[in-house]
């Protein structure tokens, strides 16, 4: 089977690797490089920030997230020599008001990676040294970890650029679908270019609206900004994640730690904002104060892909036998990723499920009364 994939970010690397792991002969396509959008500048907290303020279908797939990279990463490790740096840190949480909220959730779900426990004073500080005197209370996330989302993606690109049923095709903007009944035939690109293939996967992220004409679909999935800076400190400086009102630190295994991030709708945008840049500063500071002694190396903006209620779509595209959607997964796209990939295969393969994919249904879509004459 002939499978083209549109959109090289980690939704659409994690499709096709799932694919061609089954035989399938794929064709990658996106408008940039590969891996350059918004799955590049992501933190890579494999978990959803406050699991308990999302839908149960967000955390179904999320759930799965670390476990799935795990054996990626061993399976892939032999082939690209490029380690995903799975980072076991674990996470602290100093927003009071979620204390409540994240044990009941602990208790209701029993997720492994959401087991908490609330830890105070000097139990705090031996967790984590470097934060602030402010902070003597927090609840306590021992099995969350980071991965290092460049070199994920590194790796996937690697691994896929050598396998024989694989073929990239970078720098190539697909505009428009042939269609014939209920049929997708062919894609073509702003050359003008046509390419064929027996099944298609829309992993198009932030850009998926771009096809609302022609598949007369509303499909509300938007650029929602997100803002990051990194600094350097020595390499295990920082022993765990951090994470208060939104704002997170990051520990990578060399010093690098990533901190964010932002909420902006500024379209496709992707400059960073100074005054962006110095809320994330002075909440980044106020958490671990002797962060202001290193220095920052980088900082960048990505687009994520918002959908109304974060919950992505996976599936067939109505009214179309071979059209499929793996989009729309708003701030949790690493660690919905290969879970979302996985299920979109066993429905494109007609293969058991992991989860119910009724939740995702693109069924979701309604028509866009605006194109339907």
């Amino acid at each position: 089977m002939q499978i083209a994939v549109i959109g090289a970010g980690v939704s659409g690397l994690l499709s096709a690797l799932e694919l061609v792991e089954q035989g399938c002969t794929v064709s990658i396509f996106d408008q940039q490089q590969a891996g350059q959008a918004a799955s590049w500048a992501g933190g890579g907290i494999l978990s959803p920030m406050y699991p308990w303020r999302y839908a149960p279908a967000v955390n179904q797939l999320a759930q799965f997230g670390k476990a799935y990279y795990q054996q990626w990463n061993q399976q892939l490790l032999p082939h690209t020599a490029i380690d995903f740096q799975i980072h076991d840190t674990g996470m602290l949480i100093f927003d009071q008001d979620d204390f409540e909220l994240g044990l009941n959730y602990k208790q209701q779900h029993a997720e492994p990676m959401q087991h908490c426990e609330y830890v105070a004073n000097t139990r705090l500080k031996r967790l984590n040294p470097r934060l602030s005197s402010d902070f003597n209370q927090a609840i306590h996330f021992p099995h969350l970890s980071n991965i290092r989302n460049p070199r994920l993606l590194k790796s996937l690109i690697v691994y896929l650029q050598q396998h024989p049923k694989v073929t990239f095709h970078s720098h190539q903007q697909i505009v428009k679908f042939s269609i014939q009944g209920d049929h997708v035939n062919a894609i073509h690109t702003t050359d003008g270019r046509a390419y064929h293939a027996d099944q298609f996967v829309m992993a198009t992220g932030a850009w998926s609206a771009q096809w609302q004409q022609q598949l007369q679909l509303e499909i509300p999935v938007a650029p929602v900004q997100g803002q990051m800076l990194l600094f350097k400190t020595p390499k295990n400086w920082l022993p765990t994640m951090c994470m208060n009102q939104v704002m997170y630190l990051i520990p990578r295994r060399d010093g690098h730690v990533v901190c964010g991030s932002s909420v902006r709708e500024c379209g496709f945008n992707t400059t960073p904002d100074q005054k962006v840049s110095a809320d994330i500063l002075k909440a980044s500071l106020k958490m671990v104060p002797e962060l202001a002694q290193f220095p920052i190396v980088q900082q960048w903006a990505g687009l994520r892909p918002s959908s109304p209620d974060g919950i992505p779509y996976i599936g067939k595209m109505p009214d179309l036998k071979n059209l499929w959607a793996n989009f729309g997964h708003y701030r949790n796209g690493l660690c919905m990723g290969p879970a979302s990939a996985r299920l979109l295969r066993q429905l494109m393969l007609q293969q058991q499920t992991l989860v119910d994919p009724s939740p995702y249904t693109t069924l979701r879509l309604k028509p866009n009364i605006a194109t339907v004459s």
